[in-house]
């Protein structure tokens, strides 16, 4: 249980809910309300604190990106995070910041320059980089200011940016470590390049989409001299080393060593034997084009071939001859069509679905391209980022994800950084005019004089973003921050992105902090779907704008419905009655606490003594230490969507549904038991609302304020398990819902209307539930037995005997023919379910879960043929 540390402002709560209006109105409450907790530094963290740390560093969104699903998603798990910390006592950083995104922030001011009838290369790289900044100023940054629209409480003071001058200080140094330690270095490889941004791009800039192309073979040689290739992409032969077969494939065993023409060219080339080939794969031989395919690059390394590049950098082919300037896609079906003349086709098949990378930016098909580029040498770094997760100094949740990292950080390749863009961090190096190459740190002067010039490209995005966790504390200089916050506590994010971010950002942080992780844990989430569990994207109609779901519903709903969907490292489905449904939530927090405050809960004074509580009182507080325990397991293994899940059900069904209506008639009696309930319902409610802050903290603000008078529960402590427990309490209370329950059933049974009375006895001799007979009779809307009272109706429950007079209140004799049609068709479902399961032949054939469906079919009409049988017998006459 809580202790409320902050004194009233009040003299107390009892008159508070003349202060709330009678229903939520969420635009009204969660801007100001968000305000005042920036404006009274509540997020902002203390270096110099004696706190214990805990620090999240937000995954940076694009500067030129809006707020998605995905975002809120995180967002809000993160937030749920940090609030809860902050409550228990920690020294909560949640470090806010924005990453420059070369490719996405080029693009934008490429866009309006092309409006203007100009390229970047029309103004100059000074110019347009001035653009750039320009354009950030005025336009980027919109999430950020939709991130407190959803109610992030991120440190505003500690705001970062990829390009400020202290994270660019830190990419500098970082760069000219690497480089003198041998871990940067320039050679020619193949990379992704697109053919429109006119750069090379990473492979989470690639999108796969299944295209209809085509698949022509072609007859390489003449006679038994001559083999059959298969390819998609004809316009690359002219770029053609070699043709690979299997070492052990017979067919081909007498050319391996030969050189066989190649057609509509006057080169021959050789025809290698490679391991790499699959001979059960189309004819068991390809086309080598080094230079035009990462597999066929490997190739070529391993058998020493040349690399022609065929085509410039817009895909326009290069080759002199009857095909230069063609573009790469003209040229395809000019070179196929020049090769069906000359009868070298063997086969076409069209349209070929298969696989194509496209640029995630413009949509561009990417083309696989061997070009000089700067590299990181990624072995000794990953395999340290590897060691960190196996030795257990980082855990990742859910555990058995880490398979997938592994999987990544085993087995990764080189990391190509530079971009050839203008927009980002410049290569610091310099080329003389003699061939020298200098790099040159944050406080060294590069080499001037003529002939010397820097290096045009820029890093790859993803080279500043994966310093983020320790760039954005101040690192290269040993800061307070650095010194307090480093290292961060979890990393939350996508699944999708281990690689692209997470493993590099543990590479960087081991290297650069002295081996020092990152990050002690590694949360992983799924990916947020449509309600059907489809992917959202903006192409497609379920794409949705959380902020119009805000707009509706409140940030609340739309926080609640996320997290409760959050199961680790699993998608996310979500829909807009999902969210309609947490608004409902939002609003019974709300009446059921305007109704407490109106009844005079109160969090004034220690709780009385428990030999001064009711059964009722020692239950709910029984079950609250159980639930803030429960509580505190789901967030500490980030389970989020358990947290929310039995926080809900805690609240609405059992302190709302129960406690509240059973307190009502002690409420009504007055005296020393109903000041005892309502000092309990004070504390349950404010215990409440402090748990479900971290998920919804705009209506649970807002009431808790006005329940406690204190200043805010952003600052407010968490609750704590007491310890105490009430087994006794907790059975009484069972049996009084069950009893209640049945009950409630066999009125709804006979076409009662909830709020109907009836005349009733209750026979509560030898169950221990006498004290709770004037609370049952008002839940059951059951009248004292009068003057002719003549049971229709008689049941018997946990012990007790519920006797009811209908005779005023039901139509017998319609009753009777509605409840004998119910048993017809249930009569009937139950005959077509024996038949199909008694079918042989069908069992053998439906599946398993159509089967399983009529099973539960049948058992279902069973059920309803019991329970029409027994209502039909209870009727009169």
């Amino acid at each position: 249980m809580t202790e409320n540390t902050q004194p009233p402002a009040t003299p107390g709560p009892h008159s508070a809910a003349t202060e709330l209006p009678t229903q939520y109105a969420p635009a009204e409450v969660e801007g100001p309300l968000y305000e005042r907790w920036v404006e009274r530094g509540y997020f902002e963290a203390d270096a110099s604190s004696d706190k214990p740390p805990y620090t999240i560093v937000i995954p940076p969104p694009n500067v030129t990106g809006t707020l998605h699903l995905g975002h809120a998603f995180q967002h809000t798990l993160m937030d749920a995070l940090t609030r809860r910390k902050r409550m228990q006592g920690y020294e909560a950083l949640w470090l806010p910041g924005m990453d420059h995104a070369g490719i996405a922030t080029q693009n934008k001011v490429e866009q309006q320059l092309a409006e203007e009838g100009k390229s970047r290369h029309d103004v100059g790289r000074e110019e347009f980089v001035e653009r750039v900044w320009k354009w950030k100023q005025e336009y980027g940054g919109r999430i950020l200011g939709q991130m407190r629209r959803l109610g992030d409480g991120v440190d505003w003071s500690r705001e970062r940016f990829t390009m400020d001058d202290g994270l660019s200080r830190a990419v500098l140094t970082i760069f000219k470590r690497l480089f003198d330690d041998g871990l940067i270095y320039r050679a020619e490889r193949i990379i992704n390049w697109c053919p429109r941004c006119m750069t090379a791009i990473s492979d989470i800039e690639v999108d796969y989409q299944e295209d209809a192309g085509e698949l022509v073979s072609i007859r390489y040689g003449d006679g038994e001299d001559s083999l059959v290739v298969a390819t998609t992409r004809a316009e690359t032969m002219l770029g053609d080393t070699a043709v690979a077969v299997h070492p052990d494939d017979e067919r081909y065993a007498h050319l391996i060593g030969r050189r066989i023409k190649l057609p509509l060219t006057d080169r021959s080339i050789p025809v290698v034997a490679d391991a790499h080939v699959d001979p059960e794969f189309g004819t068991g031989a390809v086309k080598v084009t080094p230079a035009h395919d990462p597999n066929d690059f490997a190739i070529g390394q391993r058998h020493g071939l040349p690399s022609f590049t065929v085509m410039d950098e817009r895909g326009v082919i290069t080759v002199r001859g009857p095909f230069e300037g063609l573009d790469r896609f003209e040229a395809r079906s000019t070179i196929v069509a020049a090769l069906r003349e000359q009868g070298r086709i063997v086969a076409e098949k069209r349209p070929y679905m298969h696989s194509v990378g496209h640029c995630s930016r413009c949509k561009t098909t990417v083309e696989p391209r061997l070009s000089m580029q700067w590299w990181v040498k990624v072995e000794p770094l990953a395999k340290a980022a590897g060691d960190a997760v196996r030795d257990g100094r980082v855990a990742i949740h859910p555990p058995e994800l880490s398979k997938r990292y592994f999987d990544w950080v085993d087995n990764m390749h080189d990391w190509c950084i530079s971009r050839q863009l203008w927009w980002g961090h410049r290569i610091p190096v310099w080329y003389g005019p003699d061939g020298e190459t200098v790099c040159v740190g944050p406080d060294e002067q590069p080499p001037s004089g003529e002939g010397w010039t820097q290096d045009s490209d820029v890093l790859d995005t993803w080279f500043s973003s994966g310093l983020w966790p320790f760039s954005t504390l101040g690192w290269p200089e040993q800061t307070p921050d650095l010194e307090k916050f480093y290292s961060t506590d979890v990393l939350l994010t996508g699944h999708d992105i281990i690689f692209f971010w997470v493993a590099r950002m543990m590479m960087f942080g081991l290297y650069a902090m002295d081996g020092k992780e990152p990050f002690h844990t590694i949360a992983l989430t799924g990916l947020v779907r449509d309600e059907f569990g489809k992917k959202m994207s903006k192409s497609n109609p379920n794409s949705v704008d959380p902020l119009d779901w805000m707009d509706k519903y409140g940030a609340d709903a739309v926080r609640f419905t996320l997290a409760r969907g959050a199961n680790p490292g699993a998608d996310v489905p979500i829909g807009e009655d999902w969210v309609q449904a947490s608004r409902n939530f939002a609003n019974k927090i709300w009446n059921a606490t305007r109704f407490a405050l109106i009844n005079g809960a109160t969090v004034e004074g220690p709780l009385p003594e428990t030999a001064e509580l009711s059964a009722t009182d020692r239950w709910i507080l029984s079950r609250l230490n159980t639930v803030i325990a429960e509580a505190d397991a789901a967030y500490e293994s980030y389970e989020f969507a358990k947290a929310s899940d039995l926080l809900f059900h805690f609240a609405w069904d059992e302190v709302f549904d129960w406690y509240v209506e059973l307190s009502k008639t002690v409420f009504a009696a007055g005296g020393r038991p109903a000041e005892a309930s309502r000092r309990v319902l004070g504390e349950v409610l404010d215990a409440t609302l402090r748990l479900l802050h971290p998920v919804i903290p705009f209506v649970t603000e807002e009431l808790w304020t006005t329940l406690t008078g204190g200043e805010s529960l952003v600052i407010a402590s968490w609750p704590q398990d007491s310890g105490f427990r009430d087994a006794a309490a907790e059975d009484e209370l069972a049996t009084v819902r069950k009893l209640v329950t049945e009950v409630r059933r066999f009125r709804a049974d006979q076409g009662l209307q909830p709020g109907q009375r009836v005349p009733a006895t209750l026979d509560l001799s030898g169950t221990g539930l006498t004290a709770h007979e004037e609370a049952v009779r008002a839940l059951l809307r059951l009248n004292p037995a009068g003057e002719g009272f003549a049971a229709t109706a008689s049941l018997p429950v946990a012990g007790a005997v519920v006797s009811l007079d209908l005779s005023g209140a039901i139509d017998f004799e319609a009753e009777r023919k509605r409840l004998t049609k119910d048993l017809g068709v249930a009569e009937k479902e139950l005959k077509q379910a024996t038949a199909k399961l008694g079918n042989e032949g069908f069992l053998a054939k439906a599946p398993a879960e159509v089967v399983e469906k009529i099973k539960t079919r049948k058992a279902a009409a069973e059920a309803d043929i019991t329970r029409l049988t027994a209502q039909l017998a209870n009727l009169p006459g």
